[in-house]
């Protein structure tokens, strides 16, 4: 009987347990994305791969966390667009203090469901600009009022202030926290990212579609989203130092090879180097003209060693290579370009190693071959019978069957190899 009890009260507690876990409801996490540095490719994919999973996921809400000073329009429109047709909320936070949302940043922020910055941030300035040199007036108006609509459409719909947004288009025009918080180009300010979770509890956020959510964040914990192992090689590499060093490393490396054939290992270093270019190029724009500078440049370097130009050659090298790795990444943005004081050590250590390497295939063709035919040519030997006018000679310790092409040598004579035809050497009297 005790033992029937027993297994009824267990019974219940476990049918309690299991009622009171069902009850209980999983909080979804909030997902943390970092956007630092430049929007291009692999960010935006970062970024909408990170959406995708939160509208799986059923989040309640996305930080993307911005610090950018621009990038690219291409990457910026993929991310804006799945924002505007994603399930989950989505709020931008312009942070940490110090943090800006430039250019394309300042298109996201206005274009998210919620808005926000920390103290001491700022956004605009988001006039778009040509990657090399100044876009000629008819082109830069018809560039300027595309991105000028383009960012109406998306503050009118977010009930934001349009014309100061335009403003940040069309003249250039930054605001601080404050300034975007009193003209209406943001939603509200945060010290961080507790903070900014804690003033948007129980808000009611509108849609870009128009239809309206309550969010209800207690009790949600944030997670920062990284990126994978791929987008983080992608995004190491596609940045204006390393692409520059990549080219380098193909050039160098595939010279080697074809001047040293069979080392391999130079040949499938230059390759990856190669290939690995050729795919962050597809990230960021590449300006050819700096590619075509960069390689005039190891021609330069090469005729130095064959022609006599006392340096001339060399520092004109040094000079095409700078302004190619300059000109390399065809973009304004400051982040994209190549510092000449980290172009300077490349230069030189590529400078110094394709002379060298030159001097060093020059040395070895002018050297005296030392087998074959041509090896032979020049040795002493002994002759091991007379040579009248043909015999036997012994040279490095090897009988050669010779001819003399002067008079007769008497067995004993020393002899010089003057060539050889076939397996026959001629010879000449003389040590």
């Amino acid at each position: 009987m005790r033992l029937q009890l027993g297994m009824a009260v267990s019974w219940r507690a476990a049918l309690c347990a299991i009622a009171l876990g069902i009850a209980v409801p999983v909080h979804a996490e909030i997902p943390v994305v970092e956007l630092e540095g430049v929007v291009h490719a692999v960010t935006a994919s970062h970024v909408v791969q990170a959406i995708d999973k939160a509208d799986a996921t059923g989040a309640p809400l996305l930080i993307l966390r911005l610090d950018t000073p621009g990038g690219f329009d291409t990457a910026m429109r993929q991310i804006v667009d799945k924002m505007l047709n994603c399930r989950t909320p989505v709020a931008v936070f312009v942070g940490p203090s110090g943090a800006r949302a430039a250019s394309a940043g300042f298109i996201i922020t206005v274009a998210a469901d919620v808005a926000a910055m920390a103290p001491g941030t700022n956004i605009g300035a988001a006039h778009p600009v040509s990657g090399l040199g100044q876009m000629d007036e008819v082109m830069s108006k018809k560039v300027t009022s595309d991105a000028a609509a383009y960012i109406r459409s998306k503050a009118e719909r977010r009930g934001r202030n349009v014309e100061m947004a335009e403003k940040a288009v069309v003249d250039s025009k930054s605001f601080t926290e404050k300034e975007a918080l009193e003209l209406k180009l943001i939603d509200l300010v945060a010290n961080d990212v507790d903070d900014l979770l804690g003033k948007l509890e129980g808000r009611e956020v509108k849609r870009f579609d128009g239809s309206t959510v309550r969010l209800k964040l207690e009790g949600h914990k944030t997670v920062a989203v990284r990126m994978d192992w791929r987008q983080l090689v992608l995004s190491t590499i596609a940045r204006p130092e390393i692409l520059f060093l990549l080219l380098l490393g193909a050039l160098a490396g595939l010279g080697t090879e074809i001047s040293h054939p069979g080392l391999l290992f130079p040949g499938i270093l230059g390759l990856l180097c190669l290939i690995l270019f050729l795919f962050a190029s597809q990230i960021i724009p590449i300006n050819w003209a700096g590619v075509l500078l960069i390689l005039l440049a190891i021609g330069l370097f090469v005729a130095e060693v064959k022609v006599a130009s006392y340096g001339l050659l060399t520092v004109s090298g040094m000079v095409a290579m700078v302004l190619g790795a300059m000109m390399l990444v065809d973009s304004p943005l400051p982040e994209l370009r190549v510092s000449p004081w980290k172009l300077l050590p490349a230069v030189l250590v590529m400078a110094t190693g394709t002379t060298l390497l030159v001097r060093m295939v020059l040395q070895a063709q002018r050297r005296r071959a030392v087998t074959g035919a041509e090896g032979m040519a020049g040795l002493g030997g002994v002759a091991d019978s007379d040579l009248d006018p043909e015999g036997w000679v012994v040279v490095q310790g090897e009988r050669w069957k010779a001819r003399s092409v002067e008079d007769r040598v008497p067995a004993g004579e020393p002899i010089r190899v003057v060539s050889m035809e076939g397996l026959r050497l001629r010879v000449r009297k003389g040590a």
